[in-house]
């Protein structure tokens, strides 16, 4: 090898959830337990059948409700086991959870503005977002070396805990984690293994990927 690390070339799938009645509301979730909406299951099970042509050799997810029963519809058409963890869980945080957009800006407009600046807060005296990637990032990695050279690793999990994942996945400063985009409900990003390590392939996408095409593959 030449004094190389092998590459294996596996995939991680990080999915967001479907649609809550929070989400509708744009209420804080965080930590709290919100079932899928009639519309979050449709948006799970179309996505579902999307995710199984990719055929994942295992799937991980949030043990939250809403994050379980999304990843029980690939469950369904793959006969994959799920392996759920706390530690995929959303961000807790505290007071905010419950409350709208409007209602932390208006409460916690110091907190909120300093957050948006990438400074380190515990929203509502809750988490950092370092600490969700301290509890989330190793439970994905250690699901990823897992899997087989070539294997696909499917994670159902929250939109925050899934970009500070990615974030640590990339080595990316946690004052960066806020440049990648929000996730759509049941959207997902890919990672993809490359000879420096784990690399963003897609980012909040909801149709089957093409191949690159061109030099900087």
């Amino acid at each position: 090898m030449n004094g190389q690390a092998r590459v294996r070339g596996r995939k991680i799938v990080l999915w967001r959830h479907g649609q809550t009645a929070w989400n509708l509301e744009r209420r804080f979730q965080g930590s709290t337990d919100i079932p899928l909406t009639e519309t979050g299951i449709a948006q799970a099970r179309r996505s579902a059948r999307l995710l199984a042509a990719l055929r994942p050799d295992a799937i991980v997810s949030s043990d939250l409700k809403r994050a379980a029963a999304t990843a029980d519809e690939l469950v369904s058409i793959t006969g994959l086991e799920v392996r759920h963890h706390e530690a995929l869980r959303e961000t807790y945080a505290g007071v905010w959870q419950g409350l709208t957009g409007d209602e932390i800006q208006e409460k916690y407009g110091e907190q909120y503005a300093a957050w948006k600046r990438g400074e380190p807060v515990r929203r509502g005296g809750g988490e950092l977002e370092t600490e969700v990637a301290d509890r989330a990032a190793p439970v994905v990695l250690a699901a990823a070396d897992a899997l087989p050279d070539g294997g696909t690793l499917v994670v159902a999990s929250h939109g925050g805990a899934i970009r500070v994942t990615i974030g640590r996945l990339l080595g990316l400063a946690p004052h960066t984690w806020e440049s990648l985009g929000g996730l759509s409900n049941c959207c997902w990003s890919v990672l993809g293994e490359g000879a420096r390590g784990w690399r963003l392939m897609e980012h909040n996408a909801g149709t089957l990927p093409e191949p690159v095409l061109g030099d900087d593959d």
